[in-house]
Protein backbone atom coordinates (compact mmCIF):
# COMPACT_ATOMS: atom_id res chain seq x y z
CA UNK A 1 0.00 0.00 0.00
CA UNK A 2 2.82 2.30 0.78
CA UNK A 3 4.40 1.21 -2.46
CA UNK A 4 1.24 1.98 -4.41
CA UNK A 5 1.17 5.52 -3.05
CA UNK A 6 4.72 6.08 -4.14
CA UNK A 7 4.01 4.94 -7.70
CA UNK A 8 1.05 7.22 -8.12
CA UNK A 9 1.94 10.21 -10.31
CA UNK A 10 1.96 13.58 -8.61
CA UNK A 11 -0.78 16.00 -9.64
CA UNK A 12 0.24 18.50 -12.37
CA UNK A 13 1.02 21.98 -10.97
CA UNK A 14 2.12 25.03 -12.89
CA UNK A 15 5.53 26.35 -11.98
CA UNK A 16 5.55 29.74 -10.38
CA UNK A 17 8.05 31.21 -12.83
CA UNK A 18 7.44 29.81 -16.25
CA UNK A 19 9.80 30.64 -19.05
CA UNK A 20 8.15 31.74 -22.29
CA UNK A 21 7.92 29.07 -24.87
CA UNK A 22 10.28 29.41 -27.74
CA UNK A 23 8.64 30.00 -31.03
CA UNK A 24 10.03 28.23 -34.00
CA UNK A 25 12.54 30.38 -35.84
CA UNK A 26 11.39 32.00 -39.02
CA UNK A 27 13.08 31.04 -42.22
CA UNK A 28 15.99 33.32 -43.14
CA UNK A 29 15.03 36.01 -45.62
CA UNK A 30 15.61 35.06 -49.17
CA UNK A 31 17.86 37.13 -51.33
CA UNK A 32 15.99 39.08 -53.98
CA UNK A 33 16.00 37.68 -57.47
CA UNK A 34 18.18 40.56 -58.69
CA UNK A 35 20.98 39.79 -56.20
CA UNK A 36 22.80 37.32 -58.47
CA UNK A 37 22.59 39.81 -61.34
CA UNK A 38 23.98 42.59 -59.16
CA UNK A 39 26.79 40.35 -57.94
CA UNK A 40 27.60 39.40 -61.52
CA UNK A 41 27.60 43.07 -62.60
CA UNK A 42 29.88 43.93 -59.66
CA UNK A 43 32.22 41.11 -60.60
CA UNK A 44 32.33 42.28 -64.21
CA UNK A 45 33.04 45.87 -63.11
CA UNK A 46 35.78 44.72 -60.73
CA UNK A 47 37.31 42.60 -63.46
CA UNK A 48 37.27 45.52 -65.90
CA UNK A 49 38.95 47.80 -63.35
CA UNK A 50 41.62 45.20 -62.60
CA UNK A 51 42.20 44.61 -66.31
CA UNK A 52 42.47 48.37 -66.86
CA UNK A 53 45.07 48.88 -64.12
CA UNK A 54 46.95 45.58 -64.41
CA UNK A 55 47.32 45.64 -68.19
CA UNK A 56 50.92 44.62 -69.00
CA UNK A 57 51.29 47.26 -71.69
CA UNK A 58 49.70 50.41 -70.27
CA UNK A 59 48.75 49.43 -66.71
CA UNK A 60 51.75 51.05 -65.08
CA UNK A 61 51.10 54.41 -66.77
CA UNK A 62 47.38 54.22 -65.89
CA UNK A 63 48.16 53.49 -62.24
CA UNK A 64 50.54 56.46 -62.06
CA UNK A 65 48.03 58.78 -63.76
CA UNK A 66 45.28 57.70 -61.35
CA UNK A 67 47.59 58.16 -58.36
CA UNK A 68 48.63 61.64 -59.57
CA UNK A 69 45.00 62.67 -60.09
CA UNK A 70 44.02 61.53 -56.60
CA UNK A 71 46.95 63.42 -55.07
CA UNK A 72 46.16 66.52 -57.13
CA UNK A 73 42.54 66.53 -55.99
CA UNK A 74 43.62 66.07 -52.38
CA UNK A 75 46.05 69.01 -52.65
CA UNK A 76 43.41 71.15 -54.33
CA UNK A 77 40.89 70.31 -51.62
CA UNK A 78 43.45 71.14 -48.94
CA UNK A 79 44.22 74.52 -50.56
CA UNK A 80 40.50 75.33 -50.80
CA UNK A 81 39.96 74.40 -47.17
CA UNK A 82 42.89 76.60 -46.10
CA UNK A 83 41.60 79.50 -48.21
CA UNK A 84 38.14 79.15 -46.66
CA UNK A 85 39.64 79.06 -43.18
CA UNK A 86 41.75 82.18 -43.88
CA UNK A 87 38.72 83.97 -45.34
CA UNK A 88 36.59 83.09 -42.30
CA UNK A 89 39.35 84.19 -39.94
CA UNK A 90 39.81 87.50 -41.77
CA UNK A 91 36.06 88.07 -41.80
CA UNK A 92 35.84 87.43 -38.04
CA UNK A 93 38.80 89.74 -37.34
CA UNK A 94 37.20 92.43 -39.51
CA UNK A 95 33.92 92.20 -37.62
CA UNK A 96 35.71 92.49 -34.29
CA UNK A 97 37.75 95.48 -35.45
CA UNK A 98 34.71 97.22 -36.95
CA UNK A 99 32.81 96.72 -33.70
CA UNK A 100 35.73 97.97 -31.62
CA UNK A 101 36.30 100.99 -33.88
CA UNK A 102 32.62 101.87 -33.95
CA UNK A 103 32.48 101.96 -30.18
CA UNK A 104 35.70 103.75 -29.35
CA UNK A 105 37.33 105.66 -32.17
CA UNK A 106 34.58 107.01 -34.35
CA UNK A 107 33.27 109.18 -31.55
CA UNK A 108 36.73 110.63 -30.95
CA UNK A 109 37.69 111.32 -34.56
CA UNK A 110 35.97 114.32 -36.09
CA UNK A 111 35.34 113.80 -39.80
CA UNK A 112 36.08 116.71 -42.13
CA UNK A 113 33.59 117.61 -44.85
CA UNK A 114 35.52 116.18 -47.80
CA UNK A 115 36.00 112.83 -46.05
CA UNK A 116 32.33 112.78 -45.05
CA UNK A 117 31.22 113.46 -48.63
CA UNK A 118 33.46 110.67 -49.95
CA UNK A 119 32.23 108.32 -47.23
CA UNK A 120 28.59 109.05 -48.08
CA UNK A 121 29.26 108.47 -51.78
CA UNK A 122 31.01 105.15 -51.20
CA UNK A 123 28.33 103.91 -48.76
CA UNK A 124 25.50 105.12 -50.99
CA UNK A 125 26.84 103.70 -54.24
CA UNK A 126 27.27 100.23 -52.73
CA UNK A 127 23.53 99.71 -53.06
CA UNK A 128 22.59 98.23 -56.42
CA UNK A 129 19.48 100.35 -56.94
CA UNK A 130 21.15 103.74 -56.49
CA UNK A 131 21.87 105.52 -59.80
CA UNK A 132 25.53 106.49 -59.57
CA UNK A 133 25.70 109.25 -62.15
CA UNK A 134 22.60 111.16 -61.07
CA UNK A 135 23.43 112.20 -57.49
CA UNK A 136 25.91 114.88 -56.42
CA UNK A 137 27.01 114.74 -52.76
CA UNK A 138 28.49 117.69 -50.83
CA UNK A 139 29.08 118.14 -47.10
CA UNK A 140 29.33 121.25 -44.94
CA UNK A 141 29.78 121.12 -41.15
CA UNK A 142 28.32 117.61 -40.93
CA UNK A 143 25.32 118.48 -43.14
CA UNK A 144 25.16 116.39 -46.31
CA UNK A 145 23.66 118.00 -49.42
CA UNK A 146 22.14 115.72 -52.05
CA UNK A 147 21.47 117.12 -55.52
CA UNK A 148 20.07 115.35 -58.57
CA UNK A 149 17.03 114.10 -60.47
CA UNK A 150 15.42 110.86 -59.27
CA UNK A 151 12.05 109.13 -58.99
CA UNK A 152 10.04 109.61 -55.77
CA UNK A 153 10.73 106.14 -54.27
CA UNK A 154 14.44 106.50 -55.09
CA UNK A 155 14.56 109.90 -53.38
CA UNK A 156 13.08 108.51 -50.15
CA UNK A 157 15.41 105.49 -50.19
CA UNK A 158 18.53 107.60 -50.78
CA UNK A 159 17.64 110.05 -48.00
CA UNK A 160 17.01 107.22 -45.52
CA UNK A 161 20.28 105.49 -46.47
CA UNK A 162 22.31 108.70 -46.03
CA UNK A 163 20.75 109.40 -42.61
CA UNK A 164 21.94 105.99 -41.37
CA UNK A 165 25.60 106.68 -42.20
CA UNK A 166 27.79 107.42 -39.17
CA UNK A 167 29.01 111.02 -39.03
CA UNK A 168 26.04 112.53 -40.87
CA UNK A 169 24.37 115.07 -38.62
CA UNK A 170 21.69 116.25 -41.03
CA UNK A 171 20.61 115.66 -44.63
CA UNK A 172 19.65 118.56 -46.87
CA UNK A 173 17.90 116.93 -49.81
CA UNK A 174 17.74 118.96 -53.00
CA UNK A 175 16.74 115.91 -55.04
CA UNK A 176 13.74 116.43 -57.28
CA UNK A 177 11.53 114.58 -59.75
CA UNK A 178 12.16 114.70 -63.50
CA UNK A 179 10.53 117.78 -65.06
CA UNK A 180 10.26 119.68 -61.76
CA UNK A 181 12.55 122.53 -60.63
CA UNK A 182 15.18 121.86 -58.00
CA UNK A 183 14.25 123.04 -54.48
CA UNK A 184 16.17 125.97 -53.04
CA UNK A 185 18.79 125.32 -50.40
CA UNK A 186 18.25 126.84 -46.96
CA UNK A 187 20.90 129.34 -45.84
CA UNK A 188 23.36 128.24 -43.18
CA UNK A 189 21.95 130.55 -40.51
CA UNK A 190 18.45 129.23 -41.07
CA UNK A 191 19.70 125.64 -40.71
CA UNK A 192 21.49 126.53 -37.46
CA UNK A 193 18.39 128.23 -36.03
CA UNK A 194 16.18 125.26 -36.93
CA UNK A 195 17.92 123.28 -34.19
CA UNK A 196 20.46 121.24 -36.06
Amino acid sequence: MVLARRLRPAPFTRPRFALPLRRPMAAPPRAPASAPAAAAAGGVALGAILAFFLDPGAGRRRRHVARDRVRSRARRGERRALARARRSESHAVGIVQRTFNARHFRRLEPVDDVTLAHKVESELYRHAGVPKGQIVVNAEDGVVFLRGVLEQEDIEGVEAAVRRIAGVQEVESLLHLPGTPAPASRPKLQRQRSGR
